[in-house]
């Protein structure tokens, strides 16, 4: 743990930084073969869920069946979600909620890509819509270089691409 120069105390991530690492972790679970993503839901800085990306229950995820559809029609990231088997972190996070957990909340987002490591995981339209619908107040999502953003998904709505 790192210590605050000329102090005793060992020094104490922010809540920001506290559940973005928690994000991580969470993204361990993800059953995704190009990127795993992960995360964490608050509300008054206590958790409400986590979720990862990965196959519907009942289905068999790209792990077990060890092979990606968007990976062998060479999809790059960012397209072709159709043809992706999993459910997003954000979603999983989401359906685990209930509606009055949901409304104010923060969710953070962290996601890696294969062995490259971190990457930038804002998150995608579809997922940007989810959130907007949920009434999540916050968004915390890693920046791919060790660090994150923090955005109000109401700004969003003046971006129509």
């Amino acid at each position: 743990m790192k210590r605050k120069k000329g102090s005793s105390k060992p020094s104490r991530p922010g809540w920001d930084e506290y559940f973005i690492h928690i994000a991580v972790a969470v993204s361990r679970r993800a059953t995704c073969m190009r990127r795993k993503y992960g995360s964490v839901l608050t509300k008054h800085n206590s958790i409400v869920s986590t979720g990862y990306n990965g196959a519907p229950r009942g289905m068999k995820d790209c792990l077990e069946v060890g092979k990606c559809t968007r990976e062998e029609r060479e999809v790059p990231h960012g397209e072709r979600y159709e043809l992706c088997h999993s459910v997003h972190a954000e979603a999983n996070a989401i359906i685990r909620a209930s509606a009055e957990e949901l409304d104010g909340a923060t969710i953070y987002i962290s996601g890696t890509d294969g062995d490259s490591g971190e990457c930038p995981s804002e998150p995608c339209m579809m997922c940007k819509r989810m959130i907007l619908n949920s009434k999540i107040a916050r968004v915390v999502y890693s920046d791919g270089n060790g660090g994150y953003h923090a955005a109000n998904p109401t700004k969003w709505l003046n971006k129509r691409v």
